[in-house]
């Protein structure tokens, strides 16, 4: 992960009071001159942090990361007896003295941007693409950390998770502060706040989209994945919500928060933000945002589908807010595309329309199909499946999402995982009867080449899912595979 270049370093006795750790060395004259959580990542001068994990606990690898160059380690207790041959400063949580070290250690960098966090269910990537793209043609020179990509100016990075470690998030929003970047825009997911990856960070602006089933594997019940949400709209992490008031949870987060709030919605004036016209016609449509005092927004997007127009009405209340004039926003909306694999168009002059999208959660799947209806008058051809090792209630809901919203639904194997494709779409097409022209193919680029041959003339053929991913993992090892080639081939092989 990208660090600064330059970074006084720390003594490891300032960092024990910090944090209130105890060692049982001495920890004078010792200095740190970086942070890592992965073996992997440790550069000579690290302090390495071991803490427990799911099914091995962080220590096991302190030995790769001594021999890597950390010169220090933090943990628990039972860490601690595992490391030998460097100090080892010890802590009842090295999770949450993680974030709180890091920023600490790289001197909070998110208070010098101008740092937006966003979160929900379905949106996050698209609100912050659209957000970024605007701060850039804004002349707001702006990083972007997310689920597809992160981006340093003009460097782009590939993006381990959709938000980084602590150690990680710290060190890039240091790198961006470097660069003289202004703006940070970023993904928050309800597993980094649960997870305390976000402790220690602090934003400008904190937005809200949406909520529905996912992740409930690791939430465990939507109540628990509200309150994980919710928990990054107070003042320990942020001075601004703008929260999406369509969504019930949206809602009721609007009511609880504590934070100043300025509201969104597709429908009722009485939000702070709210669209005053939607024009839409076969290349997008025609806007006006009414926002803060009065201000009137007016333009054209190409951003197809209602769900992606909310989207489109968070990123210009952030924009706006944070200070870009609106006639410079309205006549930044025509540029705007969206993020990579989010109804990202395929087209090679065929006479369909062709789409991928990450949609892979029921609400999500049930939206994005209510899209392809409103831009076609044909048919819906739709291929989906459900990946292995997660949540594995909201199967059969996005089976139904599936058939309730394609008129040809294709069930097939996303991520497998360590789980049989066969025993995923046993649980997806719980009490759906497959009924021609209706398929099950557990091969996926089979899946899509049977949507393909079944496309007429304006029919609309989306691929639900995976979006921009670039492989496919079954049973323990990533394939190359890509939505957008499969079905790019499709389409050639139709022709």
């Amino acid at each position: 992960m990208q660090r600064p270049l330059a970074n006084p370093n720390k003594s490891l006795s300032a960092i024990s009071n910090v944090i209130g750790a105890y060692s049982q060395e001495d920890l004078e004259g010792i200095e740190i001159s970086g942070i890592a959580q992965s073996s992997d990542d440790v550069v000579e001068g690290d302090l390495f942090i071991a803490r427990a994990g799911q099914r091995v606990h962080g220590a096991a690898f302190a030995k790769d990361a001594i021999k890597a160059g950390a010169i220090a380690v933090l943990t628990d207790a039972l860490g601690a007896q595992m490391i030998t041959g460097v100090p080892v400063l010890i802590c009842e949580n090295p999770r949450r003295a993680a974030g709180i070290v890091s920023a600490w250690f790289y001197e909070e960098p998110m208070r010098d941007l101008y740092s937006v966090g966003v979160t929900g269910t379905n949106g996050k990537t698209t609100v912050t693409t659209l957000l970024h793209q605007i701060m850039q043609a804004a002349g707001r020179e702006s990083g972007l950390i997310g689920t597809v990509e992160v981006r340093l100016g003009v460097d782009v990075l590939a993006s381990k998770r959709t938000t980084p470690e602590s150690s990680d998030l710290q060190a890039l929003c240091a790198a961006m502060r470097e660069r003289h970047l202004r703006n940070l825009v970023m993904e928050v997911s309800s597993h980094a706040i649960t997870l305390e990856r976000i402790r220690g960070s602090h934003f400008a602006v904190v937005g809200f989209t949406n909520l529905s089933q996912d992740h409930l594997d690791f939430h465990k019940s939507m109540e628990d994945y509200f309150r994980a949400k919710s928990s990054l709209f107070t003042f320990e992490y942020a001075d601004l919500a703008v929260i999406n008031i369509d969504d019930p949870y949206g809602a009721r987060l609007a009511q609880e928060t504590e934070l100043p709030v300025l509201t969104l919605s597709r429908n009722q004036r009485k939000a702070t933000w709210h669209f005053e016209s939607i024009t839409r016609d076969y290349i997008g449509a025609s806007i006006a945002v009414r926002g803060s005092g009065g201000r009137l927004i007016e333009g054209k997007t190409t951003l197809q589908g209602g769900f992606n127009l909310d989207n489109l009405l968070m990123a210009i209340a952030i924009a706006s807010e944070s200070g870009v004039d609106p006639l410079e926003i309205a006549a930044i909306l025509p540029q705007l595309t969206g993020a990579v694999g989010r109804l990202e168009p395929v087209h090679l002059g065929q006479r369909f329309t062709a789409l991928v999208d990450y949609a892979h959660s029921p609400d999500a799947v049930a939206r994005v199909l209510e899209m392809a209806h409103e831009i076609t008058q044909g048919s819906v051809i739709a291929v989906l499946g459900c990946g292995g090792d997660r949540d594995a209630s909201k199967r059969s809901l996005m089976g139904r999402a599936l058939r309730d919203g394609a008129d040809i639904a294709i069930y097939t194997s996303d991520n497998p995982r360590s789980e049989k494709p066969e025993d995923i779409l046993v649980q997806m097409l719980l009490d759906i009867d497959v009924v021609a022209p209706n398929q099950v193919i557990v091969d996926r680029a089979g899946a899509i080449k049977k949507a393909v041959n079944h496309a007429q003339d304006g029919d609309v053929v989306i691929v639900l899912g995976k979006g921009h991913e670039k492989g496919q993992e079954i049973a323990g090892t990533i394939y190359p595979f890509d939505d957008r080639i499969e079905l790019a081939r499709a389409i050639e092989d139709k022709k």
